[in-house]
């Protein structure tokens, strides 16, 4: 029993470290795509670039890039976040666009 357990523990632990990552790097994810979705909301009310960059960073959390642009007749938000942990060392990053037409009388 104790062999069993001392040659399996090494490959649980592993295990578990994947799912902690991958599910740390979802978690990123939505923070990004909720960023996004709320800057452009700002954006689309009328609310200055200042602003929208503001509402997008705090949401997605620190060592945030936020652009924010127009696209047609659309307010383009744009979220980028490296991951955390480990898939930060390989470079790896969470990103999301938003659009949104803006609110009749606003410039966007």
């Amino acid at each position: 029993m104790t062999a069993e357990l001392a040659v399996a523990l090494p490959g649980v632990v592993l295990l578990l470290l994947v799912l902690l990552t991958a599910a740390s790097a979802a978690l990123t994810q939505v923070r990004v795509a909720d960023a996004a979705r709320a800057g452009a909301r700002a954006a689309a009310l009328g609310e200055p670039a200042g602003q929208v960059s503001a509402v997008a960073a705090h949401l997605a959390g620190r060592g945030v890039a936020v652009h924010v642009g127009r696209e047609g007749g659309y307010v383009v938000v744009e979220v980028a976040r490296d991951l955390p942990g480990p898939l930060a060392v390989a470079g790896l990053r969470a990103s999301a666009t938003a659009r949104a037409l803006p609110e009749p009388g606003e410039q966007g």
